[in-house]
């Protein structure tokens, strides 16, 4: 009988565990649960739960006029307000039939490209955290990437007067003008944003244990990201040159040169990438705002008088989607003919590229759980409205 106790052990199985990881773990990036089920410390499989941070927005915009509803959906997507209030604006106007001015979308872009150098610094610096001390830095990563944001921030706030919820987009344009030597300060930041990110990149893609955590993991193929509706800088990532504001120019996109960055393989690694090279790309679209920013109006509507309520024709429809840090963000409204919309619909990036989840996990270990998560950059405000 010597050592069969032990070998009895060995052989036995054990079958799966179930761990639930959230809705209160920090690297769900929000109030978000997945529940693993493990053969030792391998993804057999994954379950997705989601609804924790639901605000109901939809049935909110049914009580609420047109133009009070901009500030309303910059709390979906914290990360990037103005692009939810674009998308937002942008229906309503292709449903109305109002045209902003060209100098009013010079000013989206701008502020969009801003807070998408916001939105990707936090999605870096918050991943270096995710893979933690033992990638040698990610604490420090996560420190210097969110100091540079609020130099973005902090131009954001002089030309709003909010650092973060900017109500920059109006109906029929914009609400804030530029001041004098705002080019200048954008210039300023420019070259101070471009010579850090140089040297992000060459701290982390010289570091051997960040490329060992990240080649190869969590890869997404071109078919299975299109299958899922993924979109953004983690369809990118796969290969495919898909963006927006290349593809169905919005807001004077098409007056812009700017390269789309993309991946080869489809992994952390790729979807780290395209997010870095687009903030040089994003700072060379602001540059070129500044420079060739067209004088005029920043509105094409009078002041908003109660006699002027925006009230589009009945059985009016319209859906408008803009490129967001995370992917396509779209908006779907439908006109009663009062001053409401009879009814909305958001089409959120995150909710689509997290469906990837299920599929992309099983096969890897519960570190590289954490890794592929913050490589999809969700927020959860985005997924659940």
């Amino acid at each position: 009988m010597e050592g069969n106790v032990e070998e009895r052990v060995i052989e036995r199985d054990f079958g799966e565990l179930a761990l639930n990881m959230g809705p209160q773990h920090p690297s769900t990036h929000g109030v978000f649960r997945l529940k693993l089920h493990l053969r030792g410390e391998t993804v057999v499989s994954v379950v997705p739960d989601i609804g924790y941070l639901h605000r109901g927005v939809e049935k909110l915009s049914e009580t609420l006029d047109y133009d009070m509803l901009p500030p309303i959906y910059e709390r979906d997507d914290y990360l990037s307000p103005t692009a939810n209030s674009l998308a937002f604006v942008l229906a309503v106007e292709k449903l109305a039939d109002k045209e902003p001015t060209k100098r009013a979308n010079y000013l989206r872009v701008l502020t969009a490209e801003l807070q998408r150098v916001s939105s990707h610094l936090v999605a870096i610096g918050t991943f270096g955290l995710d893979l933690g001390g033992s990638m040698g830095g990610g604490a420090t990563l996560f420190l210097y990437c969110f100091r540079d944001r609020e130099k973005v921030l902090d131009l954001m706030e002089s030309l709003t007067g909010t650092r973060f919820h900017t109500n920059m987009n109006q109906i029929g344009g914009v609400r804030y003008d530029v001041y004098p030597n705002f080019d200048k300060d954008v210039l300023k930041l420019k070259d101070y944003l471009e010579k850090q990110v140089n040297e992000y990149r060459t701290v982390l893609e010289t570091n051997p244990i960040f490329l060992e955590r990240t080649r190869d993991v969590g890869i997404v193929t071109p078919e299975l990201a299109k299958e899922v509706g993924a979109s953004g800088p983690v369809l990118r990532a796969t290969g495919v040159s898909y963006d927006i504001r290349k593809n169905k120019p919005y807001s004077s996109y098409e007056d812009f040169d700017f390269n789309l960055p993309v991946g080869t393989r489809g992994d952390v690694f790729d979807r780290y990438l395209v997010r870095i090279m687009e903030i040089s790309e994003s700072l060379s679209i602001v540059t070129q705002v500044i420079e060739g920013l067209p004088e005029g109006p920043i509105n094409s509507r009078k002041p908003l008088k109660s006699a002027l309520l925006l009230k589009p024709p009945k059985g009016a429809e319209a859906y408008a989607a803009v490129e967001s840090p995370r992917g396509e963000l779209g908006m779907y409204v439908l006109s009663d003919g009062s001053s409401k919309p009879y009814r909305l619909k958001i089409r959120s990036p995150s909710f689509s590229n997290i469906a990837l989840i299920p599929e992309i996990l099983p096969g890897h270990l519960i570190a590289d759980a954490v890794a592929i998560l913050g490589s999809l950059d969700p927020v959860f405000g985005d997924v659940d409205r």
